[in-house]
């Protein structure tokens, strides 16, 4: 992971990431503005997506969870499923704090198959490790998110009677109130605001 201050990465920081402290901004306050501000955030957003190049999303992604997390909602609001495996090894390899979060939003907005192998192999690991609390109410909302987009089961095996799910939450008593169909209604809020990012790129295309 990067920590230094190359000319080129303090650059790409600047216009990217701190803007406005825009990795701060994408979280779950993006549901509390307004109409307006929303729209705006979405309009930003889509420009900084089709302006960064690959190379420069490779860069985000070597540095710290900051640069990450806004690497991952480019990548999603961009489409640009060549970095799914990327993001599927930095999700599994949990090194870094937050950026998880995106890389699951990331994967349920593409929306595929493979993003929900991806989803499922995180959580065989990371459910079977009570003592860490990581991003695995993410993924399996990202994964419930995409089982009832596409029709699918994925996650029915992790969920079932004193499964993986039930297990893990057990040992994480203040995460016993919340439902997986929470953690699903959420992931999917934050997939629609993806395409409304994305469908600014779209009118901003045609003109």
């Amino acid at each position: 992971m990067r920590t230094d201050h190359d000319p080129e990465l303090d650059e790409l920081r600047r216009r990217y990431v701190a803007l406005d402290r825009r990795y701060l901004r994408l979280n779950y306050g993006i549901f509390r503005l307004s109409e307006r501000e929303r729209h705006r955030l979405a309009g930003e957003l889509a420009q900084a997506a089709d302006a960064i190049t690959p190379r420069e999303l490779d860069l985000l992604l070597d540095c710290g969870w900051r640069e990450r997390k806004t690497a991952a909602w480019l990548i999603a609001i961009a489409d640009r499923t060549a970095f799914r495996h990327r993001l599927g090894e930095l999700l599994l390899a949990s090194e870094v704090c937050y950026a998880g979060h995106a890389y699951c939003i990331t994967l349920a907005a593409f929306g595929t198959s493979a993003d929900a192998e991806l989803l499922v192999t995180y959580l065989d690991r990371y459910l079977a490790r009570p003592d860490l609390d990581y991003d695995q109410t993410s993924a399996l909302g990202a994964l419930l998110h995409l089982d009832a987009t596409h029709d699918t089961d994925h996650a029915t095996r992790l969920l079932a009677p004193d499964g993986p799910w039930q297990q893990w939450v057990q040992a994480q008593p203040h995460r016993r109130e919340l439902k997986p169909a929470e953690y699903q209604e959420t992931m999917a809020r934050y997939s629609l605001f993806v395409r409304e990012c994305a469908r600014h790129r779209a009118a901003s295309g045609e003109r």
